[in-house]
């Protein structure tokens, strides 16, 4: 029976494999990988990582060092691996790509409900007995324009969302989704026209800090900016200096572009905070939330599930369905 290697592991990732496999002895690692903890997995062919793990080219030679032929992320972007040398190492790099995009579509919707009527404000204020509601108004979402950047499965599970509030959507994609009847505009445009903006693309050199100073001083000052996606999407000092003038009127994150090492571990007794982070969650119009959109039970399950298959089709000889990498190497 194969071992593998479970970096990054939280309970609620035990849960589902623990619940679905059967031919495979885990090792569940609580620290995240790092060429310092590849270590950890010694003796397995292959491991599995998250999204902050660190899987630069450092990283990737220790697990290979180490015998480790196959990494499976069990998330749907790769952007911390460093693909040129995994296919150097000849190392199998897998996603789990098709998971319930449900998940995160819904929570960038509960993002957008909760800072358009300042629920996160009233929330603190009620539980200090204060039921005023100055500074508590929205507005009506019902016949707003919704612009979503990226309309891949997750960005058009949240655009067929707005539909159902009756807001009008457009969308920008350098790549549009074919026979999907979404309307699509340039990224300028919607910008423009846009009083929520929704990020739901992968993080590519070219898309890293496509919200920065310029695009944000292109939108409404009435608008709404969420993201679900990578936090490197947008330029954070840029973001902050944005609501702290009022340029836009609020933002939702559930990713911030310097989460590794903070998100998904407790550093409230911590003084070294990142300087941006630690404003924005002070703002009343920002809401931060910790990476979660994924987490619902029926994500967790097909994420669960999309792993082992992976690793059943790496273990019979074959190239898993979900790799990412081209060369294939067994011994």
């Amino acid at each position: 029976m194969e071992t593998i290697a479970f970096y990054d592991a939280r309970p609620y990732d035990r849960t589902w494999f623990d619940r679905l496999n059967s031919a495979y002895r885990i090792r569940y690692i609580e620290r995240a990988f790092s060429p310092e903890t590849a270590r950890e997995a010694s003796g397995c062919r292959a491991m599995v990582a998250f999204v902050n793990d660190r899987l630069d080219e450092a990283s990737l030679k220790a697990a290979h060092d180490v015998g480790v032929r196959l990494i499976c992320m069990r998330c749907a972007g790769y952007n911390n691996v460093d693909l040129a040398a995994a296919e150097k190492l000849g190392l199998t790099v897998t996603t789990a790509a098709n998971y319930s995009p449900h998940a995160v579509a819904e929570h960038a919707m509960a993002l957008t409900l909760a800072l358009n009527r300042h629920l996160h404000v009233s929330f603190r204020r009620t539980r200090a007995f204060d039921f005023t509601l100055h500074g508590l108004t929205g507005f009506d979402l019902y016949g707003k324009t919704a612009g979503i950047v990226g309309t891949g499965r997750i960005g058009r599970a949240y655009e067929r969302i707005c539909r159902g509030f009756d807001m009008r959507t457009i969308a920008y994609d350098p790549f549009p989704a074919p026979e999907s009847g979404i309307q699509y505009v340039s990224l300028d445009e919607l910008l423009f026209e846009s009083d929520v903006i929704s990020l739901h693309c992968p993080l590519t050199p070219e898309s890293r800090h496509m919200i920065g100073e310029k695009e944000l001083r292109r939108m409404k000052r009435s608008a709404l900016l969420i993201n679900t996606s990578r936090g490197a999407l947008i330029d954070s000092r840029a973001l902050l200096d944005a609501l702290r003038r009022g340029e836009i009127r609020g933002a939702a994150l559930d990713v911030y572009e310097k989460e590794s090492g903070v998100f998904y571990h407790d550093t409230s007794e911590s003084s070294d905070r990142d300087e941006s982070l630690s404003l924005l969650v002070t703002l009343p119009n920002a809401i931060v939330t910790a990476h979660q959109g994924f987490l619902t039970d029926e994500a967790l399950s097909e994420i669960a599930a999309s792993v082992l298959t992976t690793l059943d089709q790496f273990f019979s000889g074959h190239t898993p369905a979900a790799a990412v990498t081209k060369r294939l190497q067994f011994a």
